[in-house]
């Protein structure tokens, strides 16, 4: 039976790193958790230099491990975030690519001694805005709303980055 991971006491100062990933784009998130709430201390995108121009895998699959280790050496996190793979029948051959991506990101984190969770898709979107379909543009506006963001985080996949991370604070901080 798998052991769970041994995640570090939830407590003010504990960075959580949530990852949207892909092999194109993948969104990052740092959440620091302090008393007076979620505070976002760095959002973005990883992509890799060869985007789509190459069918060689490796170079794309370096980029990605090179800039999510880049991410957990500069904010050392205490947990990673990553949102499940989903995977439609009708199309094996995403969630094989995608399993790559996944692969490296959670590399990354076990050579780093960062416990790694997943979360369903379906349950961030219903922890952030109380729907599990939620669109695109209605998790984009809660996670602006309930970070507090001057703007629309952008592009999707760094609100889907920020909302993992939001996910995994709010299920951590609902009492037993």
């Amino acid at each position: 039976m798998k052991e769970p991971p041994v995640l570090p006491p939830f407590a003010p100062g504990l960075r959580v790193l949530g990852i949207d990933p892909g092999l194109q784009t993948t969104g990052y998130a740092i959440v620091e958790v302090r008393p007076l709430g979620p505070h976002v201390c760095e959002a973005g995108v990883v992509r890799s230099a060869e985007g789509r121009a190459t069918t060689d895998m490796a170079p794309r699959l370096r980029a990605l491990y090179d800039g999510i280790v880049e991410v957990v050496e500069q904010y050392h996190p205490g947990v990673m975030v990553v949102e499940q793979l989903y995977a439609h029948y009708n199309h094996p051959r995403t969630a094989i690519l995608m399993g790559h991506a996944r692969g490296v990101i959670l590399l990354a984190a076990g050579q780093r001694g960062v416990p790694v969770l997943s979360y369903n898709a379906t349950r961030i979107k219903k922890t952030i805005t109380g729907n599990g379909h939620a669109s695109k543009e209605q998790m984009q506006r809660t996670i602006q709303r309930e970070l507090g963001l001057a703007a629309l985080p952008e592009p999707p996949d760094v609100a889907d980055a920020l909302a993992a991370a939001l996910c995994h604070y709010y299920v951590q901080k609902r009492p037993a």
